[in-house]
C-alpha cells in the first residue's frame, strides 16, 4: 500500500487547490453543549442539522481543528458531528479502509440513519457537504500526517493507543491534544463534560472522555450527590450489544459469558463504570460500584442507580431537582423525560443523561432507585467533540 509520506505533498496540494475555491459555509451548530435537555429523536439526524452546499461564505476563523484516528462506530458518528458544527472544522481522518469503503460507513448507517448531506470521493479524502476532508490510511501513528493537515485536537478511537506513551507519537507528528473516546489505560487524567470539565489544565496532553455509561450514569450522581449526598449505591446498566460482543457463540477465554451469542441472550458482565464517576466526583469514591446486562438491541442503554442517601427526601424533590438542573446548569447534560417512552425513543438523542421520571422509586426517605437513558453512541460522540471543543477553548485563553 502506498506509504502516508508519499502521499501527504498531493494531499496539502489538493487541500490548498479545495480551499481556494469551496469554502466551509456558516450552519446550524449540532446539539453540541447548548442542546435541548430532552429531544425525542426519530431513527435520522434532524432536517434542521442539514448544511447548504458550500457556497462563498468562509469558515470561521476560531474553529477548532480537529481530527480522528480510528473511523468505527465512535469515529463515524464523530465525524458526522463535526461536519455540521461551526465549533470545529474535521482537518483529517486516519483510516485503515479505502476512501471508497469510508465513504459508505459514514453516509449509511443501521441506527442513525443515512447522513443528511452529501459525500463525494476523491483521491485525497473525502468531500462532505462540498468541503474537503482529507484521509490517511496508516497504522503508525508517527506517519499520520496531522502537522500537514493542521489537526491539532484529536479524538483517538482505535481504541489501540489508550496511554499517554502510546500517543507519544501522535504529538510527535503534530497533534497537540489527544482525547481519548474510550477510558484511559493508565493514569491519564478523565474529564466527563457537564461535571468536571473545569479540571482541564492546559499543561494536560491526552485526555479521556470516559465511557459512555460514565457519560451516563455520572450527571445523575451529580445532581443527587450535590442536593442529597450520597451514602452509598449499587448502579446496573442494561447495556445495547455492541461491537466487541459475538454474532453467534464463539469462545471468549477472559468473559466465558461474553463469547455467547449478543443477539440471543441477556448477558451479565462487568463495568468499572460506577467506580470510574469517582474519578470526576471524588466525593463518591468509594461508595459507588455496579455491573451491567449486556442485552439484544443495536443501540441505547439505561443505567440503574440505587443509592443509600445522606438526607432525607421524597422522590417528588428529587424529580424536581433534576428537572430544574435540565433546564439550567446542566442543560445539554442532564435530561429529564415524564412520558412513558422506550428504549428507540432515545436512538440519535444529544443528552448526556435523561432521568426517567416514571421509572424510578422510593422505599424510605433515604433510600432511592433513579433511572436514566443514554444513547451510548450519539449522546456520547456528541461529548467527544464537546471536550475537544472545551480543551481548545481553555488552551485558547492560556494562550492569549
Amino acid at each position: 500500500p502506498t506509504r502516508v509520506c508519499d502521499i501527504v505533498p498531493a494531499i496539502s496540494a489538493h487541500v490548498q487547490q479545495t480551499t481556494t475555491a469551496i469554502m466551509k459555509v456558516t450552519a446550524p451548530a449540532l446539539l453540541v453543549s447548548g442542546a435541548a435537555a430532552f429531544t425525542t429523536s426519530s431513527n435520522s439526524l434532524p432536517a434542521s442539522t442539514v448544511r447548504p452546499a458550500a457556497a462563498s461564505a468562509a469558515a470561521p476563523s476560531m474553529a477548532v481543528a480537529g481530527g480522528i484516528n480510528g473511523f468505527g462506530r465512535i469515529g463515524r458518528l464523530v465525524a458526522r458531528i463535526m461536519a455540521k458544527s461551526d465549533a470545529i472544522d474535521l482537518k483529517l481522518i486516519n483510516s485503515g479502509a479505502a476512501n471508497e469503503y469510508m465513504a459508505y460507513q459514514f453516509k449509511y448507517d443501521s441506527i442513525h440513519g443515512r447522513y443528511p448531506g452529501t459525500v463525494e470521493i476523491t483521491d485525497a479524502g473525502l468531500v462532505i457537504d462540498g468541503v474537503l476532508t482529507p484521509t490517511s490510511h496508516t497504522r503508525d501513528p508517527a506517519e499520520i500526517p496531522f502537522s500537514a493537515m493542521g489537526a491539532e485536537y484529536i479524538c483517538e478511537s482505535t481504541g489501540a493507543f489508550l496511554t499517554g506513551d502510546k500517543v507519544a507519537p501522535h504529538l510527535a507528528a503534530g497533534a497537540k491534544k489527544i482525547i481519548f473516546s474510550a477510558p484511559a489505560k493508565d493514569d491519564s487524567p478523565t474529564v466527563v463534560m457537564g461535571v468536571n470539565e473545569e479540571t482541564y489544565d492546559p499543561s494536560m496532553n491526552a485526555v479521556s472522555c470516559a465511557s459512555c455509561t460514565t457519560n451516563g450514569l455520572a450527571p445523575m450522581v451529580k445532581a443527587i450527590n450535590d442536593k442529597f449526598g450520597i451514602d452509598e449505591g449499587l448502579m446496573t446498566t442494561v447495556h445495547a450489544m455492541t461491537a466487541t460482543q459475538k454474532v453467534v457463540d464463539a469462545s471468549s477465554n477472559k468473559d466465558w459469558r461474553g463469547g455467547r451469542c449478543a443477539s440471543g441472550n441477556i448477558i451479565p458482565s462487568s463495568t468499572g463504570a460506577a467506580k470510574a464517576v469517582a474519578k470526576v466526583i471524588p466525593s463518591v469514591a468509594g461508595k459507588l460500584t455496579g455491573m451491567a446486562f449486556r442485552v439484544p438491541t443495536a443501540d441505547v442503554s439505561v443505567v440503574d442507580l440505587t443509592c443509600k442517601l445522606e438526607k432525607a427526601t421524597t422522590y417528588d424533590d428529587i424529580c424536581k431537582e433534576v428537572q430544574q438542573l435540565s433546564n439550567g446548569s446542566m442543560k445539554g447534560i442532564l435530561g429529564y423525560c415524564d412520558e412513558p417512552l422506550v428504549s428507540t425513543d432515545f436512538e440519535t438523542e444529544p443528552t448526556s443523561s435523561i432521568f426517567d421520571a416514571g421509572a424510578g422509586i422510593m422505599l424510605s426517605p433515604k433510600f432511592v432507585k433513579c433511572v436514566a437513558w443514554y444513547d451510548n453512541e450519539w449522546g456520547y460522540s456528541n461529548r467527544v467533540v464537546d471536550l475537544m471543543c472545551h480543551m481548545a477553548a481553555v488552551d485558547a485563553k492560556v494562550t492569549a
